[in-house]
């Protein structure tokens, strides 16, 4: 019993440890579009990212409303009440390991939200946000 609990155990670290990576490298990523969209881009932050997750953008939703101000709690899609795993990489490692997915999303909810595609620097501001959470 005690190996096959080691064994979970491991497996799980292994798999935070993936979606962190993978998450980090996505990161990487949006950092030299960010440059590339803005030559003073120098850093993401995570307190712009979490300003950016709360907030209104013109209309009546922010990504908070369907994935709630805590991304490391399940949310509700707002229209369909359709749940929504946790956002935050900590408390559901799946998030973020696809790049296809992330960019999918990102697209459809930025549209949704803002009215407009996310810029690489808002993506990764929400993004590090995501990852320093606990």
């Amino acid at each position: 019993m005690r190996l096959l609990v080691s064994v979970i155990l491991s497996c799980l670290m292994v798999v935070n440890a993936y979606a962190a990576d993978s998450a980090n490298s996505q990161l990487q990523q949006l950092a030299s579009q960010a440059k590339a969209e803005n030559s003073a881009f120098t850093a993401f932050n995570a307190q712009r990212g979490q300003q950016f997750f709360s907030s209104t953008h013109g209309s009546d939703w922010s990504c908070a409303s369907c994935h709630t101000k805590n991304p490391l709690q399940m949310g509700k899609h707002d229209v369909t009440g359709k749940i929504i795993q946790p956002m935050a990489p900590s408390a559901n490692p799946a998030r973020f390991t696809d790049v296809a997915k992330t960019q999918k999303w990102f697209k459809r909810n930025c549209k949704d939200v803002v009215g407009r595609e996310c810029t690489a620097q808002e993506k990764g501001d929400v993004l590090t946000w995501l990852i320093s959470l606990k």
